[in-house]
């Protein structure tokens, strides 16, 4: 008898780093800033920040410990492809692959970093899993997700009093995919708008290139043109991928059962299911739990629902997401059959 040859994303395990932060942590220090007041920058009513000492490694290993008792030591253990995303590399020259693979006591054939993905890393995993798993590179993946910024990044006294630094928030979370027809990935659309690429920038004041030492702190340059056409494409682009998924699944997006997107803002949330026709009912999020958690979000949110049962064996789940400044955007759909 002939092997499956569908990919199914059967599992989804995350981790939100220590205690909840509320939003008059960061009223503490707030400052004068001109971008204030813009719909960017509304802030959840909490976030989560990763520890001083806390790796991405250490996140990822927490995430995977409901799928270690769920699916047990071996399935982890002989995992064919590991593929991996870190918000915030723990060290400049190399990714977090061979340190995951290590830690969770893998030998996997394959070990990607992949960094261009951004808020849409999840569904880039995805592709690439899909891919590599029908092609015969082996029977299982992982795709580990750390957002490790917000209490890094974002924390740093200088940059704290921003309004840009009360949105973020860290957590992590990984995707067990395997050759079965349990919860079969349908659809996976991945695209790149090359031009927008250089439009995200990390700015210091003076300033001088990340890597440099000096005085002033890195932060994101936004400016209110850039956020006008941050806004502008990712309202664009995410309905763009995902109407392409349901067009070739033959699914109108109103009759998706649930929609999981990255979670930027509150505005961006309310345009994307208003553009693809689904209520706020089927469209999860944990904005206000969590804030923007970047390329942990659609994970995090997934693995919610399911908690939950907000999404239940049968139904088709949309994901999508744009990143950075909307150089990249995927969509992918799921024939969710529950945890096994």
């Amino acid at each position: 008898m002939s092997q499956p040859r569908a990919a199914s994303l059967i599992d989804v395990s995350t981790y939100l780093p220590g205690e909840p932060i509320g939003a008059d942590y960061y009223a503490q220090f707030a400052g004068s800033d001109e971008l204030r007041d813009n719909l960017m920058f509304r802030a959840p009513k909490f976030r989560h920040h990763v520890g001083p000492d806390e790796t991405a490694i250490d996140m990822i290993e927490h995430a995977a410990q409901k799928l270690v008792q769920r699916h047990g030591e071996d399935l982890i253990a002989d995992v064919d492809v590991l593929i991996t995303h870190t918000q915030l590399p723990d060290m400049p020259f190399y990714g977090a692959g061979g340190g995951i693979a290590h830690r969770l006591g893998m030998r996997p054939s394959w070990v990607l970093d992949l960094h261009n993905g951004g808020c849409a890393a999840f569904v880039l995993g995805l592709k690439v899993a899909r891919q590599l798993l029908a092609a015969g590179e082996g029977r299982t993946a992982l795709i580990a997700i750390a957002q490790n910024a917000a209490g890094q990044v974002f924390d740093q006294p200088g940059v704290r009093g921003m309004a840009q630094a009360s949105v973020p928030g860290d957590g992590a979370a990984v995707g067990l995919v395997t050759l079965s027809d349990q919860s079969p990935i349908l659809d996976v659309e991945c695209r790149t708008y090359g031009e927008y690429s250089g439009d995200m920038t990390y700015i210091t004041d003076p300033p001088r290139k990340w890597w440099q030492p000096g005085p002033g702190e890195g932060c994101i340059g936004f400016t209110e043109s850039k956020i006008t056409k941050v806004l502008a494409r990712g309202n664009r682009e995410v309905p763009e991928v995902a109407l392409a998924v349901c067009d070739r699944i033959g699914l109108a997006s109103k009759n998706v059962d649930l929609l999981v997107t990255n979670q930027p803002n509150r505005v961006f949330l309310r345009n994307w299911r208003e553009a693809l026709e689904i209520p706020e009912s089927r469209h999860v999020d944990t904005f206000d739990e969590c804030g923007n958690l970047f390329a942990a979000g659609i994970p995090v949110n997934l693995d919610r629902a399911i908690s939950d049962g907000q999404v239940k064996a049968g139904d088709l789940v949309l994901m999508a997401a744009f990143a950075h400044a909307g150089d990249f955007a995927g969509a992918a759909a799921l024939r969710w059959g529950g945890r096994g």
